[in-house]
Parts: C-alpha cells; sequence; structure tokens
C-alpha cells in the first residue's frame, strides 16, 4: 500500500478542519436558535427546521472525525465512508440550491398569500400574534398592509416620541366608532408590516442560497482530496529485485579456522 503524501495530507485536513469547524458552529447557532424559540413560543412552528440542523450538523461532524481518522491513520475504509457521505450531502445541497432558486422567482407572491390569509388578526393563533408583535417591535411597522388590519392596536405598534421612524395619531386608523375606547398607544408606526417582512425573508433567502454555494464549493474539494489519498494509498509500491549473482559468494572473507592457521 503506498504512502499519502504529506502536503496532500496537510491539504485534506485543512480543509475538514474548516468542515468541522462548520459544523460545530451549525451545530451551536442551532441550539442557541432553539432557545431564543422556546423564549419566544415558537418552538412548535419551527420544530422540522430545528431538526434538520441538528441532524445535518451532527452527521457532518461525524463525517469529518471519520475523514480525520483516516488520513492520519491511513484507513481507506474511513476515507471511503467519508467520501460517499459527502457525496450525499453535497448531491442534497445542489439539489435544494436548484430548488431554491425555482422558488425563489415566486417566494414574493407565495409569502404575500401567505401573510394575508392570516387576515384578520384577530383570528390568528398566539404563536402567530407573537411573532407578528416581535416584528413590529423590531421593524417598527403596525399592521400587516395597515394598523386597521387590528382590532384593539397592541403597544408593539406604540411610535417613541423620539422615534426616526413616521408616526400618525392612532385615532386617525380606528375604522369602527366603537373601538374609539381603545385604551392602546396614541401614536403608531405608520409603515406596514407586509412589505418589510416579505423584504427581510427574501434577504435571507438570498444570503442561505449563497452560503449553500460555498458548503458545495467546500465539499467537492473535500471529495476530491478525499478521492487523491485513496489513489495514492491504492498505488503500488515498486519494490527492487532480488538478483542472484554467484560472484556475490567470491569476496576477501575466510574462516575464522584459516585465519587462525595462517597465525
Amino acid at each position: 500500500m503506498g504512502k499519502v503524501n504529506i502536503s496532500l495530507k496537510r491539504s485534506y485536513t485543512g480543509v475538514i478542519s474548516v468542515i468541522g469547524i462548520i459544523a460545530i458552529l451549525l451545530l451551536g447557532f442551532t441550539l442557541f436558535g432553539h432557545g431564543a424559540m422556546f423564549h419566544l413560543e415558537w418552538e412548535e412552528f419551527s420544530m422540522p427546521s430545528l431538526l434538520f440542523m441538528y441532524g445535518l450538523s451532527t452527521v457532518t461532524l461525524i463525517f469529518a472525525v471519520i475523514g480525520g481518522f483516516g488520513v492520519w491513520k491511513e484507513k481507506k475504509w474511513a476515507l471511503i465512508v467519508f467520501a460517499v457521505g459527502m457525496i450525499l450531502e453535497c448531491l442534497y445541497f445542489i439539489l435544494a440550491e436548484i430548488m431554491g432558486i425555482v422558488v425563489l422567482s415566486q417566494e414574493e407572491i407565495i409569502l404575500k398569500d401567505k401573510y394575508l390569509n392570516l387576515l384578520p388578526l384577530s383570528n390568528m393563533s398566539d404563536s402567530y400574534i407573537s411573532e407578528l408583535a416581535y416584528a413590529q417591535s423590531e421593524f417598527h411597522c403596525c399592521g400587516l398592509e395597515s394598523s386597521r388590519d387590528w382590532e384593539t392596536i397592541p403597544e408593539s405598534c406604540k411610535c417613541d416620541e423620539d422615534s426616526i421612524d413616521l408616526c400618525v395619531d392612532a385615532s386617525t386608523h380606528i375604522s369602527n366608532l366603537n373601538d374609539l375606547l381603545n385604551t392602546g398607544p396614541n401614536w403608531i408606526y405608520a409603515k406596514p408590516c407586509l412589505p418589510i417582512l416579505i423584504q427581510h425573508v427574501l434577504h435571507i433567502f438570498h444570503v442561505a442560497l449563497g452560503i449553500m454555494l460555498g458548503f458545495i464549493l467546500l465539499w467537492i474539494v473535500s471529495i476530491g482530496l478525499s478521492i487523491a489519498c485513496l489513489c495514492q494509498m491504492n498505488k503500488k509500491v515498486d519494490t527492487p529485485n532480488v538478483v542472484y549473482s554467484p560472484e556475490a559468494k567470491a569476496g576477501n572473507y575466510s574462516s575464522l579456522t584459516e585465519a587462525l592457521e595462517d597465525g
């Protein structure tokens, strides 16, 4: 069995180290996100995505460890397991990238229909109300299309006196005379949340596609290096042939008894 070139070994180790660090960071971000969503009571809504991220980061980390073990101990089976696993992950990323590009062209319409189907806001579930309330506080907006989407304007729509965002008098946005007794905020954000939410989601979508493309390139490099290591390990080492020569018996050597007799 051949030996892996030291430069190739170091390059491969460097690449899978980066992959391992990425897997650890993904696992850490997933744990952090899980805690944040649990605090905001969004856990049930986001559980499928969380489980996927847990699985992806854990499996990738395991493959990186197996690949590192394989190259330093020069174990073919470990390199084969790493290569096959990373090929499967890479194929998934490529498929997801293609599907993401296709969906992105229609994502704005899909998101708009999704949010408008939540109207009236009074009929939304508690998890959606919490999500929209957080968005209103974060992006300084009120309602989906306007503040009139709320029967009772929540405190998350409240516009501070020193706010640099456009604010309006809440009483001018009350569509029902019976709501004049509304005890909500007096000044509210003028901007609707729907366009902001759509642009925010689309921005995250673009960033996710860019990151996934980077993963694809890094995964391809690691696969190529692991295959190169396997090729070097499978290369036969040339062993010089031993040739018998009668002249090898002749020499300036004599037995110990002959030396004693001459003495």
